[in-house]
């Protein structure tokens, strides 16, 4: 009884096993036609243009629709009180800018941190706090209807949590928002995503590829 119960046991783990590498195989995209296969991308099956958006950025100009084409971009959510998933992220990220620094300028892949936290993050804060971990980094903000439409677009979400006490404090709160990077390709639209964890060898490597890919 006991052999015919670890049988049946094994069985029913191998049958899951099948399953989930069939659903991988049809809910995770595969490249779009002339993209190379990348290590920690997953692309929509094609690039989705973002609708107008209009945020500050932290060096007193405008990010508008325009201003990153050229480059494929890596964008993340975040705010600068953010206790361990932003500065974690954004270290990593710094990790994958350094190995694109030998690449010239007008291709070189660009990281945005945007601030959902208008309230505490003034465009003096964001800028210290993103060229802490790299020079390159961009940062920008805006009122919360425009940062919900931008999140929006990107598949992304985030939410204002009140602590405990926030009715003394009205500064005591925090901010859950999506942890996975949107990577918009060099014409500024949404082509695809990146989950954490993050490898940034890896996501160094994917997007020296695409930028290569799409150079004429």
């Amino acid at each position: 009884m006991f052999n015919r119960n670890v049988g049946i046991i094994l069985l029913i783990a191998l049958a899951a096993g099948l399953g989930l590498l069939a659903a991988q195989k049809v809910f995770t995209p595969k490249p779009p036609a002339g993209m190379p296969a990348t290590e920690t991308i997953t692309f929509y099956p094609q690039p989705r243009p973002l609708p107008e958006f209009n945020l500050a950025q932290a060096d007193g100009t405008r990010l508008i629709p325009g201003e990153l084409n050229g480059h494929w971009t890596l964008v993340f959510l975040g705010f600068t009180f953010c206790p361990d998933v932003c500065p974690t992220t954004l270290a990593e990220l710094a990790g994958a800018q350094k190995q694109w620094e030998t690449l010239p300028d007008s291709l070189r892949p660009r990281v945005l941190f945007v601030s959902v936290d208008p309230e505490r993050d003034s465009a003096t804060r964001l800028g210290e706090y993103v060229h802490a971990f790299h020079k390159d980094t961009l940062a920008a903000t805006g009122d919360v209807p425009s940062l919900e439409k931008f999140a929006t677009s990107l598949g992304f979400v985030f939410q204002k949590v009140p602590g405990a006490h926030f009715d003394e404090n009205p500064e005591d709160y925090s901010v859950e928002h999506s942890a996975n990077l949107a990577v918009l390709d060099a014409e500024g639209r949404l082509a695809g995503l990146v989950r954490p964890p993050f490898n940034a060898p890896a996501i160094a490597r994917d997007l020296q590829l695409l930028t290569e890919k799409s150079t004429p």
